[in-house]
């Protein structure tokens, strides 16, 4: 059984510029989880995908192999499943095709070895799954959410709920943008993370922040020496 990780890394972020190399206790945020998935002792290989240089040096000081991305993979628009085809069609070029592969964002830094590890036994303990995606509850009830209308007004999107107790509300989960386990051949078959067969590895939001803004990653810091300690 072979297994490789994906971190996909590019440099062009628009919001908070070069967020995956920001240093976070003197590291790239980019080094603690790929420095998790080494230590999860999972992998055969673990591939940084970025377009950028300095990027891809980071990866390899840190124990990675940087595998360079075209351009046009690194766009507002590209997606991580993109991302993954390449890497994948890459390796295959090489004959290597591994059974299994996890994409980590370079932004889930409270990801932990164990967390891959718990993740992929639930991809591994049931043939029928074929997707394990990092997943948590949401902070708001989403069937809550009001749309905006012209003019200010507000109206709710789902009426039903608008009334009811939030103990009655459907249990909601969502993607938190760390980690996704996939099989090989039915991810390049299927072109999704979103697999009919698809199991949720749940973890607190904490561990799973949105680091988009100079105020989220500011919170990274102040956790950072609790939740890396």
């Amino acid at each position: 059984m072979s297994n490789i990780a994906i971190i996909p890394a590019r440099a062009g972020s628009k919001r908070l510029s070069q967020k995956n190399i920001l240093p976070v206790q003197d590291k790239p945020m980019l080094a603690y989880p790929l420095m998790n998935a080494i230590k999860s002792k999972l992998f055969d290989q673990v591939i940084v995908s970025t377009e950028d240089e300095a990027i891809g040096k980071i990866g390899q000081e840190s124990g990675a192999r940087f595998l360079k991305r075209p351009e046009s993979l690194a766009q507002d628009r590209s997606t991580v499943v993109e991302v993954c085809q390449h890497v994948l069609k890459e390796l295959k070029k090489e004959g290597m095709v591994p059974d299994f592969f996890c994409c980590i964002y370079a932004t889930a830094i409270f990801l932990t070895s164990q967390d891959i590890i718990d993740s992929f036994k639930l991809l591994t303990e049931s043939s029928k799954v074929n997707v394990v995606m990092g997943v948590s509850k949401f902070n708001l009830q989403p069937v809550q959410a009001l749309e905006k209308k012209e003019g200010g007004l507000l109206k709710p999107m789902w009426p039903e709920y608008a009334s009811v107790q939030s103990q009655f509300h459907p249990s909601l989960v969502v993607s938190n943008g760390t980690i996704y386990w996939a099989k090989t051949d039915r991810f390049l078959q299927k072109k999704t993370f979103y697999d009919d067969n698809l199991m949720g590895y749940e973890m607190p939001w904490v561990k799973a922040l949105d680091i988009d803004t100079k105020e989220s990653f500011e919170i990274v810091k102040m956790l950072a020496p609790s939740l890396l300690a």
